[in-house]
């Protein structure tokens, strides 16, 4: 037989039997058994923890971002935050650069670890054993972002293992480019500066795109301890740190040695540490409660949800109308001060200041509710001109009493019990505010024209149909006189008042706009006969705001407003409508000289406001014709009147008859079609004006 058979004698090798062999394989496919099931059972396990934090909600990331309040001209107003300023980036504006120091120096395996890094806790957890305490970590990317998000930075177990929960449930939920966005706006920089795009801000005074590699590195090393590698608190502690991570992208392949060396090399320029000072605080709370009561957003998206709110403030004239509040109101008593500043053209609100010292009092007195005075009766007596009174409408000025109703009785005074004891004009009682005139122009239309009037004109307060509603009796706000009289200003074309002019979210996209809507109330004609009456307030004789022509030596209209508590300035130019209030909170009672600030707080501002620019007259509409008159008889001046003035009507009602009381047959000179400027006045009249006011 050949050598491949077994010789019949032959025998096994010593220790191997058949049962030997049979135990071998058992256990072989036993082992393997357990095996496959203990990997199954694995994987099981892995699926089914992926079903359970699958389907358990993450909760809602939070990270609050800075909002921004900006004047007209796209300058900072004031930011808005809770402790925490953020400007959120996407990635795509976010530097590589800055992109890869951060992975490099703080997670160089995210794109490959799913949330946790085994490498790490093992280091850590060896660290930890021969420690005997908790005293490294091996937080990923995404575990920092966890534990920014959701927990707080306690060194426990039990943290951690919520940490690690919410940072798989993280890379479930979230693919990994977002959560590194994630991160890199909520990383903290010190200085109350979280994410890049505020670090870039703060340090360097740029748009994280802006960034140089050497910025970029940098900026990645702070997070790591951000008071220690402050470079405005430990700037060498920043710039060692700048080349560990340097290095850390080096050997991750992202920079060569030499561009390490070159950059490492690169000087520094930091933007100084800033505090960004409130500007116009009471605007500011008004922006505020505008952005809630009007355009509907809540008060947590308006602190934390990285808006743009873009105003129509125009901050240098909100720095004037602080400087002449500051200039004529004392700071140390309790007198108040509020100024609101408009556009005439537009109702955009330029200025606010609502009080003397936002530091001391946070209350609003542009929004309060205080008596006008006859700072109301143009109102009256536009209502009167559209009723087929006249600028030349004479009434007798003397002590009268009133009987209305069911017997009831109303008995007006002049201020200081000053009155005319003759026939006066229209033009001459809105000029020396003549309280009985205007009761009497009252009671002659009806007592609901006037109310009728004032909220067409903008008067939002509920007026009743009261005699002394002609004086100014019920409380309304100065935000509210302004947009009345800005009516008034625009010839009669009704405009709401605005203060924001869009809202955006944090990505650019518009929450809420402006709409601008105009009606006509009333006719340009008899606005503008009004505004030609109320220039006369500031006349040198007899005007209630004569003093304020010491400052202001431009066209401008308004009316005074006086009562015990409440002194009142309110006017325009062609431009700007302007009103001042000032008084006590608590209703004290103004001295001689409190009641007069408000002229001097008006002119100043006017003034400042005004100094350099052209003096344009108001714009005669159609429908009116001017005449000069003579204010005795209230009839066409001759050339025997020794006094008279040019005045407004609209056509159709003017007079027709010349003076009974000075005689004459000719008009006393050619009426002329308009007029371009107010003459010059000398130093010595303006001296004059001083000495006797």
């Amino acid at each position: 037989m050949g050598d491949e058979m077994q010789k019949p004698n032959a025998r096994p090798s010593p220790g191997w039997t058949p049962l030997t062999e049979t135990k071998w394989f058992q256990r072989s496919r036993l082992f393997f058994r357990w095996t496959f099931y203990g990997l199954a059972g694995c994987a099981a396990s892995v699926l089914l923890g992926f079903l359970v934090l699958k389907s358990q909600p993450l909760p809602e990331p939070v990270q609050p971002l800075t909002t921004h309040i900006y004047s007209d001209d796209g300058r900072l107003i004031d930011e808005l935050h809770s402790g925490e300023k953020r400007e959120y980036v996407p990635l795509e504006n976010i530097p590589p650069a800055l992109i890869q120091a951060t992975i490099a120096v703080e997670d160089r395996f995210f794109y490959d670890h799913f949330g946790l890094s085994p490498r790490g806790i093992l280091r850590a957890a060896w660290t930890d054993l021969k420690e005997m305490a908790l005293v490294e970590g091996a937080s990923t990317i995404t575990q920092q972002l966890a534990r920014n998000l959701y927990l707080s930075h306690d060194r426990t177990w039990a943290r951690k293992l919520k940490e690690a929960k919410y940072a798989l449930q993280l890379e479930i939920h979230y693919d990994k480019d977002t959560l590194l966005e994630m991160y890199l706006n909520e990383v903290y920089f010190g200085h109350q500066a979280y994410g890049v795009g505020q670090a870039a801000k703060m340090f360097f005074g740029k748009k994280p795109e802006d960034l140089t590699v050497a910025e970029c590195a940098l900026l990645a090393g702070i997070p790591k301890g951000a008071g220690t590698y402050s470079p405005y608190i430990h700037p060498d502690n920043a710039k060692e740190r700048q080349l560990v991570v340097l290095k850390a992208m080096e050997r991750e392949g992202y920079l060569t040695r030499d561009e390490v060396n070159e950059i490492a090399r690169q000087p520094l320029s930091y933007k100084p540490p800033q505090t960004t000072e409130t500007q116009a605080p009471y605007f500011r709370d008004y922006i505020k409660s505008l952005a809630v009561h009007r355009y509907g957003l809540n008060q947590d998206q308006i602190e934390n949800g990285g808006l743009h709110i873009y105003t129509t403030l125009d901050l240098d004239l909100q720095q004037q109308a602080e400087r002449a509040i500051q200039q004529h109101i004392d700071t140390d008593s309790e007198l108040q001060a509020a100024l609101i500043a408009v556009d005439s053209k537009t109702g955009a609100i330029k200025a606010m200041v609502g009080g003397t010292d936002y530091e001391k009092t946070q209350y609003n007195r542009t929004l309060a509710k205080r008596q006008p005075g006859s700072a109301f009766k143009p109102f009256l007596y536009l209502s009167a001109l559209e009723d087929g009174f006249t600028p030349a409408t004479m009434m007798k000025s003397e002590p009268t009493t009133f009987t209305y109703g069911d017997d009831e009785v109303y008995k007006p005074q002049n201020y200081h019990g000053q009155y005319a004891y003759r026939p006066i004009t229209m033009r001459e009682a809105l000029v020396r505010s003549d309280n009985v005139y205007a009761v009497k122009t009252h009671f002659k239309l009806g007592l609901q024209p006037l109310v009728e009037t004032a909220e067409q004109l903008g008067i939002k307060e509920n007026l009743s149909p009261h005699p002394s509603l002609a004086l100014g009796s019920i409380p309304v706000s100065p935000l509210e006189m302004t947009e009345a009289y800005t009516t008034i200003a625009r010839q009669g074309e009704h405009v709401g008042l605005t203060a924001i002019k869009r809202i955006e979210d944090s990505r650019g996209n518009v929450l809420a706009e402006a709409d601008i809507t105009s009606e006509r109330v009333a006719s340009p004609a008899y606005t503008f006969v009004l505004t030609h009456m109320m220039q006369g307030v500031f006349d040198d004789e007899g005007g209630t705001g004569n003093i304020v022509r010491q400052l202001v030596k431009r066209p401008v209209a308004g009316k005074t407003g006086t009562t015990d508590w409440d002194s009142w300035m309110i006017g325009f130019d062609t431009d700007l409508v302007t009103t001042v209030w000032v008084g006590y909170d608590q209703n004290e009672k103004l001295s001689y000289t409190d009641a007069r600030a408000a002229k001097w707080v008006w002119g100043s501002f006017m003034q400042r406001v005004t100094r350099g620019k052209a003096n344009r007259v108001f714009e005669v509409p159609e429908g009116v014709t001017p005449a000069y008159i003579d204010p005795a008889s209230g009839r066409l001046a001759t050339e025997n009147c020794p006094n008279y003035y040019l005045e407004y009507f609209v056509t159709g009602t003017q007079p027709t008859e010349t003076c009974d009381v000075h005689g004459g047959s000719r008009p006393a000179k050619p009426v002329p079609v308009e007029r371009k400027e107010v003459p010059e006045r000398s130093w010595f009249d303006r001296l004059k004006d001083w000495w006797q006011h």
